[in-house]
């Protein structure tokens, strides 16, 4: 029996992928570009385990205005429409093979991977970009979240402070990529571009697989627009 669930607001540990819908509720935007000036921000979540299913809905609009910017902050900043509002998923719940459900599950932790390097990165660094994007990826995990509730899938992210991981591969690949970046700010750029291109990867994949569940489809396509525009957005600071 389907159940429809509720996003929670704000929550523990994020990523996700932003994209347009052709219904759903329009998100709060957060601004991607360096010295994005106009955005409206989505609220900022301690990342962290969150029984319940976050929504990383993702009935996200495409309104978003992409501007050019250099790295003192000059110039309009890219709205980046894939921050998600609660109760975003608004696709119906289907069937996951025991293959997508572990897909889930590393979308899980790979979101929540993003938001702690982003945020470790945003600490370190006077770029605004790592601020912008780990706010995103926040509520990008809240729409995972919500799909693990739906399928009555464990929340791999339960319980982990910042940095800690349940998948050793994907802890091993947080350690790597925050080394990197600690050594200086173009580090944690470049790492950033990692992050979202394998993400992009993953998701065009996990996307094609799906055929009997399309609230999993919305939010992988949501996710996959997201982390287009945070390329993008890394690309422009590293440029």
């Amino acid at each position: 029996m389907k159940r429809s669930v509720k996003l929670a607001t704000a929550v523990a540990g994020a990523v996700v992928i932003g994209g347009t819908l052709a219904a759903g509720p329009v998100i709060a935007a957060a601004n991607d570009g360096p010295g994005a000036s106009g955005g409206t921000t989505s609220q900022s979540a301690q990342p962290g385990p969150q029984q319940g299913g976050p929504g990383m809905g993702q009935g996200q609009g495409h309104g978003m205005g992409q501007g050019m910017e250099n790295r003192q902050g000059q110039g309009m900043g890219t709205r980046d429409g894939s921050c998600l509002a609660a109760g975003s998923v608004t696709a119906e719940q289907g069937t996951l093979t025991e293959a997508q459900k572990k897909t889930l599950v590393w979308a899980a932790e790979e979101e929540k991977l993003a938001h702690d390097l982003y945020t470790a990165f945003g600490e370190k660094y006077d770029v605004r970009v790592f601020d912008r994007i780990a706010q995103s990826e926040t509520n990008h995990l809240e729409a995972v979240r919500t799909l693990l509730d739906r399928y009555d899938v464990a929340d791999p992210t339960t319980g982990k402070a910042a940095g800690e991981f349940t998948d050793k591969t994907i802890q091993a690949t947080y350690d790597r990529l925050l080394a990197q970046g600690e050594k200086n700010e173009d580090g944690a750029l470049k790492a950033g571009v990692t992050v979202e291109t394998e993400d992009i990867e993953a998701l065009t994949k996990a996307i094609a697989a799906i055929d009997d569940a399309p609230d999993a489809k919305q939010v992988y396509e949501n996710l996959l627009a997201g982390s287009e525009r945070h390329l993008a957005a890394f690309n422009r600071w590293l440029g």
